[in-house]
Formats: structure tokens, C-alpha cells, sequence
């Protein structure tokens, strides 16, 4: 892995309804079969893992993603029909719900049972 810090970082405005400043700290190359970590201060964790054909975006929604306090959401932005999946930390979700009502998001589905992903594909649990 190589990292390219960003420093100072770069500053630029995002936000649909209220613009608010992101800072770009840097840039991670990931050679295939590597992962990189980030950690909150409650002590989640999120792993990115790049293979050969792409990367593994998110731990498992419903395992390892949930046992470090972070539920997969997928959302999408009511204006432009884009769609995201959002790591929410547990405890947090009202500060989430704020947010979406802020930039215009809403929740298509909670990510961190297998019954909603199995219903979403149509099929029963256990299948």
C-alpha cells in the first residue's frame, strides 16, 4: 500500500440543501490483495480490500460490518435518483435521519439482515 498525504488538505463545498466543506486528506494506492482499515473513535472499523477485478467496497453488511458497529444503508438522493450505500454507526441514527431529511436522501433499505436483502431479491430465508 502507499498513501499520498494531502497536505494541507484539500478543501472543497458539498451538500445538496445545506453546503457544508469535505477536506481531501490523501489518497491510498491498494495493490490487488491488500486492505486498508479505518477505525472510529468508538473503535468501528471499515475495511476496503482491493482484488485483482475491483475491491470489496464494504465488509460482510451482515457480519463483520455489524460486529464493529456500522449498518449498511442504501439510500437514494430524491432528486437526482442516485443511489449510495452509507455506513450508519449504531447509536447515530438520528443524526443520520437528520442528514438524509437535510440533503434530500431517503432509505431504501437497511443492509445489515439477511432477511431484508433476501426479500429485496425476492427470495425466502434459507434459500
Amino acid at each position: 500500500m502507499k498513501f499520498n498525504p494531502q497536505n494541507p488538505p484539500r478543501r472543497f463545498e458539498v451538500g445538496n440543501r445545506l453546503r457544508f466543506e469535505l477536506q481531501d486528506c490523501g489518497t491510498a494506492h491498494l495493490n490487488p490483495d491488500e486492505q486498508i482499515t479505518f477505525v472510529t473513535e468508538q473503535g468501528g472499523q471499515y475495511d476496503v480490500v482491493r482484488k485483482d477485478w475491483g475491491f470489496y467496497a464494504t465488509p460482510s453488511l451482515n457480519g463483520r460490518l455489524a460486529q464493529y458497529g456500522l449498518r449498511g444503508a442504501l439510500v437514494v438522493n430524491q432528486a437526482s435518483r442516485r443511489y449510495y450505500v452509507l455506513l450508519v454507526e449504531d447509536g447515530k441514527e438520528q443524526l443520520f435521519a437528520a442528514y438524509c431529511s437535510q440533503e434530500g436522501l431517503q432509505v431504501v433499505a437497511w443492509l445489515d439482515k439477511a432477511e431484508t436483502i433476501e426479500t429485496m431479491l425476492g427470495q425466502s430465508s434459507g434459500s
